[in-house]
């Protein structure tokens, strides 16, 4: 067991060991460049031992060699897990990858995030401002028909510019043997100059050459520019001597511009230009239209950040110090690939201006020393991928430009193109427009005044109609207008609108205007009418009113019957009910009484007597069950006797019983007492001696009378 668990502690050591070379090596290979390598390593190790370092550098690996779409999976594995101390430049490139898959709405908060977090605030703005531009790039629609090259393979073609009846660019062989050379940035073989006749350019079965052995050599060659007169070639390769690559401290062999003259048919004098470094990288050389400058591509010291554009006069063969052309071309990102025209416009490609994708095609007009603002170049040219290389006849408008866009043959490839609408940048505007008329004889309203004002009230412009009534303002889009429309003689009208995003559209405010003379004819008319009217209603609301009254009484009328009725109905249930369930409560016609046994009084007196308690016991008994109950004592004499002195004992006998069921717990305003005397006989004696005893004694009663439930 000991020696199992040695076996695996050795292993568990020689795995991490394993790591950490890897993450070693793989970062090696990362510095130099070499990302074709590099993936492999960092692929295992973010399945393995992921960190913000792997995730990194693995992202960035993909970006560089093009392979967006895994870039964007690791970015965005980047961002979720390592916001807060992220550079803002991931940002960017995150960015970038969402535009190649078309994720347009994200790539803008991407955007937007990664200029919010630089420390110029007014980035954000400009950022916002370039997007209105693109915005109106965009609404001029497609500015070029494209077509990709025939001559196009699965590997790279890119750098199109035309020599004497060849097209030369840079691209690789179709089928590279088994001892060519690759370039480990990507694993690709190394470009190579080529050219092939223009009639041929389309055609399928067209074979490319070598454009010269002179200038063919185990390393880079791309981007050539020629001179006039097709005796001087400035063109790009790796940094070299002797036709030996040369390396830099850092093991990296930097892009230079070298310059070749065609003697006796060949190239010779092949030489590196003398701005050229070890250290950085000069590149993609274009010349102005008189050839007395040279731009190129360079991240050489004093850039605005990464490639920036230069350019640099050239006297009688020599060449000046380079001059960064400044912030209206250059940006903190990549600026590459110019090319001068004859009408003397700069085009380069960008990612650090504000494009569909990661490098698209800008242009700028050159105005002696300055340059006016960089703007896209627009549609179909531009996409969400790279788009470079722009080569453009001004006199025929016919051109060529490279992309790795979706649709093609393999990686980049060159595409010719036509210019069919001119790069006319405007601003989002629409019409106003309509017809003033007479509201009564629909006629035109010549000289009627028509006042455009914006939400503030604030005048923006004032016409006249014309003959025919008519009106127009331009106004830029989604905005809120008041038009308002007067003439002499006439009343003012106004009609409020918003205007769209559509381009061009009209919104029409056309209106009507009413004669002053007809409107107070119409006034004085519609007066009486409304007097008349007023008379009429008046009459009406008086009989309404009246039948309201009556109505209302009726109604009241109704209620009160209602509600008496459902009184009597819910009466009525509660005695049917408390008949059933008490055989003390009995009914006498129309009375609701407690049934009970004699209650005594000593001769003339009105206190209760011992045996009298008891039968009102009965009687405290039933208004306890139910509280609801409210009784009259009703105390009755005979006749005999004096009828004062019997209605007063009469009350004082009912008072007493009374207060006895009072004393016995049932609330005061639930029992009255009513001496009634001899006023309310059960039998009728025409004198004291008319009647017997019995019915004397019949007389002489206490009644509980229930007057309430």
């Amino acid at each position: 067991m000991k020696r199992l668990f040695v076996i695996i502690f050795v292993f568990s050591i020689q795995f991490i060991n394993a790591q950490d070379q890897d993450l070693v090596r793989a970062k090696r290979f990362f510095d130099r460049t070499y990302y074709a390598e590099a993936i492999t390593l960092y692929e295992k190790l973010a399945e393995e031992k992921p960190s913000q370092e792997v995730i990194k550098n693995l992202a960035d690996s993909y970006y560089y060699t093009n392979d967006l779409i895994k870039a964007q999976r690791y970015y965005r594995l980047l961002i979720k897990n390592y916001d807060k101390d992220l550079d803002r430049n991931y940002y960017f490139r995150y960015a970038q990858t969402l535009k190649a898959t078309e994720n347009k709405e994200e790539a803008t908060e991407a955007l937007k995030t990664y200029f919010s977090k630089s420390e110029n605030s007014e980035n954000l703005a400009n950022f916002e401002k370039e997007a209105k531009i693109l915005e109106n790039v965009s609404a001029i629609g497609n500015r070029f028909e494209i077509k990709n090259l025939a001559i196009n393979t699965p590997n790279s073609e890119f750098g199109a510019v035309k020599y004497n009846d060849s097209l030369v660019f840079a691209g690789v062989k179709l089928k590279p043997g088994l001892f060519d050379k690759k370039y480990k940035w990507d694993n690709a073989t190394y470009l190579n100059l080529v050219a092939v006749p223009i009639k041929n350019i389309n055609s399928p079965d067209q074979i490319t050459r070598y454009f010269s052995n002179e200038l063919k050599t185990g390393m880079h060659e791309s981007n050539a520019v020629f001179t006039k007169d097709g005796k001087t070639i400035y063109f790009t390769r790796n940094n070299s001597k002797n036709g030996s690559k040369r390396k830099n401290e850092e093991k990296i062999s930097n892009l230079q511009i070298f310059k070749a003259e065609l003697v006796n048919g060949k190239w010779t004098n092949i030489v590196s230009l003398p701005f050229n470094s070890e250290n950085y990288s000069v590149e993609h050389p274009a010349l102005s239209a008189d050839e007395k400058v040279l731009y190129f591509a360079s991240d050489m010291p004093g850039t605005l950040g990464s490639f920036d554009i230069f350019s640099v006069n050239i006297n009688q063969g020599a060449f000046d110090t380079p001059k960064n052309l400044g912030p209206m071309i250059n940006t903190d990102k990549r600026e590459q690939f110019p090319f001068v025209s004859k009408d003397n416009k700069l085009y380069f490609s960008s990612d650090g201006h504000l494009g569909y994708g990661s490098l698209d095609i800008f242009v700028s007009v050159i105005k002696g020393k300055e340059y006016d603002k960089s703007v896209n170049v627009g549609m179909p040219v531009n996409s969400n991928l790279d788009d470079f290389s722009f080569y453009f006849d001004s006199d025929t408008k016919e051109g060529y430009f490279a992309s790795n866009r979706k649709g093609g043959k393999g990686s980049d490839d060159i595409y010719e193109l036509k210019e069919i609408k001119e790069l006319i940048v405007e601003d989002c505007k629409q019409f106003i427009t309509g017809v003033i008329t007479d509201a009564d004889t629909k006629l035109a309203l010549e000289n009627a005044t028509v006042e455009l004002q914006d939400s503030n009230k604030k005048q923006l412009n004032l016409v006249k109609t014309t003959v025919d009534g008519k009106f127009s303002f331009t106004v830029p889009c989604e905005t809120f207008y008041t038009v308002l429309a007067s003439k002499e003689n006439y009343a003012s009208n106004s009609k409020s609108l918003t205007s769209g995003k559509i381009r061009n559209a009209n919104n029409d405010a056309s209106m009507t205007l009413k004669s002053l003379e007809i409107i107070k004819n119409e006034e004085k008319l519609i007066a009486e009418n409304k007097r008349k009217q007023e008379l009429i209603i008046e009459e009406e609301n008086k009989k309404k009113e009246a039948l309201a009254v009556i109505a209302l009484k009726e109604a009241d009328k109704k209620a009160k019957e209602d509600k008496i009725a459902a009184a009597e109905v819910k009466k009525k249930e509660k005695v049917d009910q408390i008949l059933a369930q008490e055989k003390d409560v009995v009914k006498d016609k129309d009375r609701l009484i407690i049934k009970t046994d004699p209650i005594y009084f000593d001769y003339n007196m009105w206190y209760i007597r011992k045996e009298s308690k008891v039968v009102l016991g009965r009687v405290v008994e039933l208004m306890k069950k139910y509280p609801g109950m409210v009784i009259e004592i009703g105390s009755h004499t005979d006749s005999r006797g004096n009828a004062k002195f019997n209605e007063d004992l009469s009350q004082k006998r009912a008072s007493s019983t009374r207060e006895f069921i009072i004393q016995s717990g049932i609330e005061a305003k639930r029992v009255t007492a009513k001496g009634y005397g001899e006023s309310v006989p059960i039998i009728k004696c025409k004198t004291d001696d008319a009647c017997s005893e019995e019915e004397h004694e019949l007389n002489r009663r206490s009644e509980f009378v229930i007057k309430n439930l």
